[in-house]
């Protein structure tokens, strides 16, 4: 269970990522926080590249820097745009890979929040370790 209190520091936490997203191309900032089961928040922002294939989104980055440091049980993500746009393909399979039951809070710019799930709602019948054949 996320407090209200913890949900809104994720938020706030999140909101000032955004401010320092890398977009000069899409325009489409995106800022992370990302609540470790141990109590750690580790912030992401997007990065963008002249060559796009190259680009990051801000959760992968919020969850690489947490896998970095050895935290692999996350509790929640906040994640932050203009229009409380959620995670993308990509995001939502490398969460996945942490657990389906992280909740993903979805807010704009203004720390309003639109939209929470859980990472199995954005990623219903998701791969993972289990469809993998063991050898």
């Amino acid at each position: 269970m996320l407090t209200n209190e913890m949900q809104k520091k994720l938020i706030e936490q999140a909101v000032e990522a955004w401010h320092k997203a890398y977009a000069p191309y899409s325009g489409y900032s995106v800022g992370a926080a990302l609540l470790t089961e141990s109590g750690e928040i580790y912030e992401g922002i997007n990065i963008e590249n002249a060559v796009y294939p190259l680009t990051i989104c801000a959760e992968r980055v919020a969850v690489f820097k947490a896998v970095s440091e050895g935290r692999k049980k996350f509790k929640a993500i906040a994640v932050v745009t203009k229009n409380g746009g959620t995670p993308c393909g990509s995001c939502r399979q490398v969460l996945a890979e942490f657990g389906l039951e992280t909740l993903v809070l979805i807010a704009d710019t203004s720390g309003e929040l639109k939209n929470t799930y859980t990472v199995a709602e954005l990623l219903p019948q998701s791969f993972g370790n289990a469809d993998l054949e063991q050898s």
